[in-house]
């Protein structure tokens, strides 16, 4: 696939082998309901990929250690990177691991702060096949107990939600960095429907399943919705071509913020924005200033 057509499509497509976009299509013109519950198996699998090289020094030079959250019963791998005093919290997204967040945590390193991530259950090393944005937010709050507290904490995409929906609930910091980060969970769920080629009736009944599974409504979880509680002084770093999170959800979120600021990229997408120079300039000094 030509390198500029791999940076226009959404990361969901291109893990997805192409036999699961086919068997969603036919589901969905026998029964939009079979294709709901399918695409709902779906939205809760995320794809484990091999670890990239540019990733290798941190998962080298961290201290690791599998935990369980009790809360969920589900385990997780902590990555403790550096020795500074100042702690800070790394989430990775939806699909991605401990060390996504790699040049970001070089660099805080390098100003004399630690940085502790972890892999989320069935994401990276951690076990498990299925895992959800409430697990997200289970560890975050287990890791401020035991490892905490934490200057700062940065999140990208699904990290970024958990941390806002976490800091409503109690997770405390004094300073928040979100990097491409969604708004609506009912968006995210129609762009996913969309991206498996499923139409949205199915986005609906997949979104309704949801709600009933875990007995409220899922767009509690929207990045807005929590933004609204959080005080701290928050960035909010997101790239026009962002083609997996649209820059709409951006300026949802900074509107809702008490203390936030919005940093706009072009041309990094939703991936290469977590290793531009400027963006981690931007974000360091952001953290130390």
């Amino acid at each position: 696939m030509p390198k500029k057509h791999i940076e226009k499509t959404p990361v969901q497509v291109l893990l997805t082998p192409a036999y699961i976009l086919i068997t969603g299509k036919i589901l969905t013109a026998i029964s939009p309901f079979l294709a709901s519950r399918f695409a709902a198996k779906l939205f809760l699998s995320p794809f484990r990929y091999k670890l990239p090289n540019r990733e290798k020094e941190m998962d080298k030079k961290s201290i690791q250690e599998t935990i369980n959250i009790p809360s969920i019963n589900r385990k997780i791998v902590v990555y403790k990177y550096g020795t500074g005093p100042k702690k800070v919290l790394l989430v990775h997204g939806w699909s991605g691991s401990g060390t996504q967040l790699c040049v970001i945590a070089k660099e805080l390193v390098t100003k004399g702060f630690s940085v502790i991530s972890f892999d989320a259950p069935a994401h990276g090393k951690a076990p498990g096949k299925t895992s959800m944005m409430p697990f997200f937010i289970e560890s975050i709050h287990h890791i401020e107990k035991e490892y905490g507290p934490f200057e700062a904490a940065i999140g990208h995409s699904l990290g970024g939600m958990s941390l806002l929906k976490a800091i409503k609930n109690g997770f405390s910091v004094n300073k928040l960095v979100l990097i491409g980060t969604a708004n609506s969970v009912t968006h995210i769920t129609r762009e996913f429907a969309k991206n498996m080629k499923l139409n949205e009736k199915v986005a609906k009944l997949m979104k309704a399943y949801f709600d009933k599974k875990f007995g409220e409504d899922m767009d509690n979880y929207s990045g807005a919705f929590s933004a609204e509680s959080v005080k701290v002084a928050t960035l909010v770093v997101h790239d026009k071509n962002d083609i997996d999170v649209h820059i709409s959800s951006a300026h949802e979120i900074v509107d809702k913020l008490e203390n936030g600021k919005l940093f706009v990229t072009e041309g990094l997408g939703h991936r290469k924005i977590l290793g531009d120079p400027d963006v981690i300039n931007k974000i360091s000094t952001f953290i130390t200033e």
